[in-house]
């Protein structure tokens, strides 16, 4: 589903089991030399919807971002992994809201390594959903 977003293909983000990953491109990368920070915003924002329909499946349900805090760490120069995940309390919370006004709030974190295992960004997501 991720995947067949445009922006996300002409990227070259691709889905491998529960996690996005991005190969280094010429026209990818910054002054630098290093992946562009909006290149590795979009694969972190993609990562965390993945998440959500993860955890919450395909619901008839609109979820849209809400806001975002981003720390980029290191330069970005390898194929990069992310990874997302939402905290049990959370998502407890989410369900009880969700089923007692039809709309919740909800935080996805992500966190983007590189091939030698390093953080290169770490974010959370605010996505607003309503049924």
């Amino acid at each position: 589903m991720i995947e067949n977003i445009e922006f996300v293909k002409h990227l070259g983000i691709k889905q491998e089991g529960n996690s996005l990953t991005l190969e280094p491109r010429e026209e990818l990368l910054n002054h630098l030399g290093s992946i562009h920070a909006g290149a590795l915003f979009t694969l972190a924002e993609s990562q965390s919807g993945l998440t959500l329909i993860e955890q919450f499946g395909k619901a008839n349900v609109k979820a849209l971002l809400r806001s975002s805090n981003i720390k980029y760490k290191a330069e970005a120069k390898s194929q990069l992994t992310a990874t997302g995940y939402i905290k049990a309390k959370d998502i407890e919370k989410f369900n009880t809201q969700l089923n007692k006004k039809a709309r919740a709030l909800i935080d996805v974190a992500v966190e983007i390594l590189d091939t030698e295992q390093k953080s290169v960004l770490t974010a959370t997501f605010s996505w607003f959903i309503q049924r």
